[in-house]
């Protein structure tokens, strides 16, 4: 099938799910919508974070999407079930991939969580870890200065090193061994959050079992594509373009992408 698979998010995060796509279904084509004008999602309440992934998810309906990633966790903790019951494509978000993943690396059962104030607050990943492993202890911190670090282009920085440092300071004497970056900008900061962490401690990002989930629907569904080449991505951002394509070009290695700006 032709159709493209649509992913949103927030802002720049889903492109960590888009760069996995990309490694292990280059040949399904892409459209992304990034609301980097309303970024972050963290903060806002609940009835907005809807709102605005309801408007995103409508977008990319009447672009003739044929499935929906939603690569966001904050929205997807609250609006996957809404925009499920309102689309008939398949409809995915990233917490029960993540949670999934980190139960499967977990030793000891015992999970930190790292994830924006509405993801937290949500209390998504307790339950969906709860679903799998009852007995599992979880730690969750929310770090509401990593988004805006990433969506500026600092994450390599020395500055989001210290920021990232000092916010995971609240989890020194906690006994964990698998950690959930549990929004999808979080995996641009891996490198400085992997440094102020036990050495032991598990990253598990949700992109690599989100994009199985996606291959399993495509092919269950009879939705895949099938010719086997290649096919460029098309992004979309509400916000400003330059920044949004200079981590384009930095994180999915794409020189001169597709990058346009949509009202929504």
């Amino acid at each position: 099938m032709e159709a493209p698979i649509g992913v949103i998010d927030s802002g720049v995060g889903g492109l960590t799910v888009v760069k996995e796509m990309l490694n292990r279904l280059p040949h399904e084509p892409i459209v992304y919508i990034g609301d980097d004008a309303r970024c972050p999602y963290g903060p806002r309440p609940i009835d907005e974070v809807r709102e605005f992934t309801m408007e995103m998810a409508s977008a990319l309906s009447k672009m003739g999407i044929k499935m929906l990633v939603i690569a966001c966790n904050t929205a997807t903790a609250v609006a996957l079930d809404d925009i499920r019951a309102r689309f008939s494509f398949p409809v995915i978000g990233v917490i029960v991939p993540g949670a999934r993943a980190a139960v499967n690396a977990s030793g000891s059962g015992k999970i930190a969580v790292l994830g924006t104030a509405g993801t937290i607050k949500s209390g998504a990943y307790d339950d969906a870890i709860h679903v799998l492993s009852p007995n599992a202890m979880v730690y969750s911190l929310a770090c509401p200065e990593f988004v805006p670090i990433v969506e500026s282009g600092q994450y390599k920085s020395e500055s989001a090193g210290i920021i990232v440092e000092r916010t995971l300071r609240e989890l020194v004497g906690k006994d964990f061994d698998a950690a959930i970056l549990g929004c999808t900008h979080y995996p641009l900061l891996q490198q400085h959050i992997t440094t102020s962490l036990p050495n032991n401690v598990k990253i598990i990002s949700s992109a690599v079992e989100t994009v199985c989930d996606v291959e399993r629907i495509l092919l269950s569904n009879g939705i895949e594509r099938i010719a086997d080449s290649a096919v460029a991505p098309v992004f979309y951002t509400t916000g400003e373009s330059k920044t949004f394509q200079g981590i384009v070009e930095d994180w999915l290695s794409i020189e001169m992408p597709n990058v346009s700006y949509i009202e929504l």
